[in-house]
């Protein structure tokens, strides 16, 4: 395993996933080789600061010739931990938590969502993609027996902290948060926080921009 640095620039660790669907279809093309330059280009980039990302990873290009592309994709994948499964439980499937129960794209990534709750009784038992959801009463035993590492909330805002004290109580350390609730969480527990919201008001921003 590399050495790699303690702390890191999380917008670095952020355009890494751009990095690597760019190299996935470079690789189906054909192409051994890619240059910093190339990849700034396409991305509309500094090829400096592409450099300083790639390094994190530990990977060393050649002058004038560049990475090596298929290598590049694994030091990727390894450095974001997408190279080995990642156990997760969803808690919380309403009209969110089923989409995401239902998107494919996480394997690639090495997220499977071993198992789904919801505190609607009407809803245990029911199969959804593959899952049979299950009552917030089987939480523990089937985080347990599935050696679940990451919770991935998607439940309405009111019960979004109860549900992630839950979580951290298994010993869970890792939370992707659906909810546009700011969880209270231990120092030790990483949670990164998904704002649709948020993200929709850059864009509506933007487009009220163009009407002007």
């Amino acid at each position: 395993m590399p050495n790699y640095p303690a702390r890191f620039p999380v917008p670095s660790v952020r355009r890494l996933p751009v990095y690597l669907r760019l190299l996935k279809r470079r690789v189906a093309e054909g192409e051994r080789q890619i240059s910093s330059t190339a990849i700034a280009a396409e991305l509309d980039l500094d090829p400096t600061q592409v450099r300083k990302d790639i390094a994190l990873v530990r990977v060393t290009g050649t002058p004038r010739v560049g990475y090596p592309t298929a290598k590049l994709i694994l030091a990727i994948e390894r450095f974001l931990g997408w190279d080995r499964l990642l156990p997760a439980a969803l808690v919380g499937v309403g009209n969110l938590g089923r989409a995401l129960l239902g998107y494919n794209g996480f394997a690639s990534t090495g997220i499977a969502i071993v198992a789904a709750f919801d505190t609607d009784p009407a809803k245990a038992g029911m199969s959804l993609h593959g899952r049979t959801i299950l009552p917030m009463s089987s939480l523990a035993s089937e985080a347990k027996r599935h050696g679940v590492r990451l919770g991935i909330i998607a439940t309405p805002a009111v019960g979004a902290q109860a549900a992630v004290e839950r979580l951290v109580a298994l010993g869970i350390r890792g939370v992707w948060n659906f909810t546009p609730v700011r969880l209270e969480t231990p120092s030790n527990v990483a949670v990164e926080n998904v704002d649709l919201s948020t993200s929709f008001a850059a864009l509506s921003f933007r487009l009220a921009q163009s009407k002007r």
